[in-house]
């Protein structure tokens, strides 16, 4: 209840601010640079931003970078410089509807679509041939799981995935417990579109919260490309989780998926991994990544 009472309050903060007509606040230095250092690409007349570094002399290694609800690439950039010493060439976006790249409403948003913008992504920095580590998180973990049905189903324009490295994700609607927030505007009924329309500036746009239910009614799809891959799999989990709480999600992924490797962070991370601990994040991956 106190939950409820707290969410709500800070909802009066952009709702006010919207009624006022305040402005935006303007970019942090950090995310000016995270957003010069990007580029963008066309996808139906929409554009979406990404980033694409050069990285280790010597290696090969591509990795894609897909970050969750409801940030950006700019979650990665804690381990950014990192990657980039291990890696050849290190590729981070943001889906539609999020970050830097375009927000159209109305818009029928859909795991699907992120799915093909990250392979019309690849497409255009010419690798759709090569073999590529997708390293995810929380939303981006479904869009991962898509992306690993077309691959093997050898869907045409799939992409050639090396290896899956999931973390705090929903792949589990049982064990997914979404905030307050995200309940209330995907379930609001005639009070979503009113907060909808308010806090755009943090939710960016009316039907961008249906992956919750499209998890939920693909689950078998998602979880069954999980199941039975041959690519090799790992989490990352920071087990202080409240929308993938431990230990109950880590029981069922174990149950569900005993060829996975599993990286359990320190007891007080939570469910961004990535920029709560970004050494012990990296460190997990690059262990996972130099095991095949």
């Amino acid at each position: 209840m106190k939950e409820w009472w707290l969410q709500l309050g800070l909802l009066a903060v952009p709702l006010l601010a919207v009624y006022l007509h305040i402005p935006p606040p303007q970019l942090s230095p950090a995310l000016r640079s995270w957003k010069s250092s990007g580029s963008f690409f066309t996808y139906k007349d929409l554009n979406i931003f990404y980033r694409d570094s050069s990285g280790a002399v010597g290696s090969s290694d591509v990795v894609v970078l897909l970050h969750g609800f409801p940030t950006s690439s700019h979650d990665w950039s804690k381990i950014w410089e990192g990657l980039t010493q291990r890696f050849h060439r290190v590729i981070a976006l943001d889906f539609l509807g999020f970050g830097f790249s375009d927000k159209p409403r109305p818009h029928g948003y859909s795991i699907f679509e992120q799915a093909t913008i990250v392979e019309g992504l690849l497409r255009h920095l010419g690798l759709r041939h090569r073999r590529i580590n997708l390293l995810s998180h929380d939303y981006g973990d479904t869009v991962a799981q898509e992306l690993l049905h077309r691959y093997e189903h050898n869907r045409t324009g799939s992409i050639l995935i090396n290896s899956l490295c999931l973390s705090n994700g929903g792949i589990f609607p049982e064990t997914n417990h979404p905030r307050f927030i995200q309940k209330l505007l995907k379930d609001g009924g005639l009070l979503s579109p009113l907060l909808l329309r308010l806090i755009n500036f943090f939710f960016f746009s009316a039907g961008i919260l249906q992956y919750i239910n499209q998890r939920k009614k693909h689950r078998q799809r998602w979880l069954r490309a999980l199941i039975s891959t041959s690519v090799p799999l790992h989490l990352i989990y920071g087990p202080l989780d409240p929308v993938n709480p431990h230990p109950e999600f880590l029981q069922l992924y174990k149950k569900v998926l005993p060829m996975s490797t599993v990286s359990v962070l320190d007891a007080h991370i939570s469910h961004y991994p990535q920029l709560e601990d970004p050494l012990g994040f990296l460190n997990a991956y690059l262990s996972f990544i130099n095991s095949f």
